[in-house]
């Protein structure tokens, strides 16, 4: 491995760990402070986390830690995110879980606000961003997200609705335990958390490129597309303006690399005329970039 190789890859570590560890500190900051003052249950695995703690401090008068408790329920998902993702990632998203079940019990709890609209809404904010920060990273959070990346990666499907309805069964458990006040309130806690993430994942959104071009400038056009995995479409056609043959490329690519794969295009032809459209959904074979 050559030296360049080597300073990159320290400085991926570095910059995984980093993020990593900020992620964490945000979750658990939101959960002491936003989570904990409005009593809420927070999804996936973090929220039965919380839900085992209440259950076992309300019929036995058990006061759980938060830690031991995440850290069992992670432990199936993340040997199945070990075999079907890879052995890099699910170590990193390891080190989230630690590190938030690390800084969960040792943060003391308090209140920012008692407004619980504020509470459900800013702390659903909070808590997406921060999952959000370990998807830019190409890691996770634990507990659901080791379900949902194996699904959106193997069979290409929007999982985070799938797992938003997996939390709103967990809540309405919530709810018939400790009333539907605060399960209702987690709801919505919930619903913003998606949304954020949805809003913020670099890997979730598409983007359709329709880019006109001369036929001479063509082949380095798709030059362009093809060093990002990716691959395109052309249609020959005719400028109305000038009545001139043109090329029409189409291709679909990951919205994280419109901004470098436009300016690209731009260099190869100058007088590229490039219309990205949003696609809501790809049905067929997608590159997506490895996580490992």
């Amino acid at each position: 491995m050559t030296t360049a190789n080597q300073r990159a890859r320290l400085k991926e570590f570095v910059t995984r760990v980093g993020v990593i560890t900020l992620s964490s500190l945000i979750v658990a900051v939101n959960l002491k402070s936003f989570v904990a003052a409005g009593d809420l249950f927070p999804g996936g695995f973090t929220g039965i986390t919380r839900l085992i703690q209440r259950c076992a401090l309300e019929f036995a008068g058990v006061e759980l830690p938060f830690g031991p408790v995440n850290l069992a329920l992670n432990a199936i998902p993340a040997f199945v995110s070990f075999k079907l993702v890879g052995k890099r990632f699910t170590l990193y998203s390891c080190l989230t879980i630690v590190l938030t079940s690390i800084f969960t019990d040792i943060i003391p709890a308090f209140a920012i606000t008692e407004d619980i609209l504020l509470i459900c809404i800013f702390g659903g904010m909070i808590n997406g961003f921060a999952c959000s920060l370990c998807l830019w990273v190409r890691v996770t959070s634990g507990g659901t997200d080791f379900i949902a990346i194996p699904l959106s990666e193997r069979k290409n499907v929007d999982a985070w609705g799938y797992i938003f309805t997996g939390n709103v069964i967990m809540l309405a458990v919530a709810g018939v335990l400790f009333g539907w006040d605060k399960a209702l309130y987690s709801m919505l806690f919930q619903y913003a958390t998606t949304q954020v993430i949805k809003m913020m994942d670099p890997d979730g959104r598409r983007a359709t490129l329709l880019i006109i071009t001369g036929r001479e400038s063509a082949g380095g056009v798709c030059a362009q597309i093809q060093e990002t995995n990716h691959t395109a479409t052309l249609i020959e056609g005719v400028g109305l303006y000038n009545g001139d043959p043109c090329v029409m490329i189409y291709s679909v690519v990951s919205d994280s690399e419109v901004r470098s794969l436009a300016r690209k295009i731009r260099q190869s032809d100058p007088k590229a005329f490039v219309n990205v459209l949003r696609t809501e959904r790809v049905v067929g074979k997608f590159y997506r970039r490895p996580r490992d």
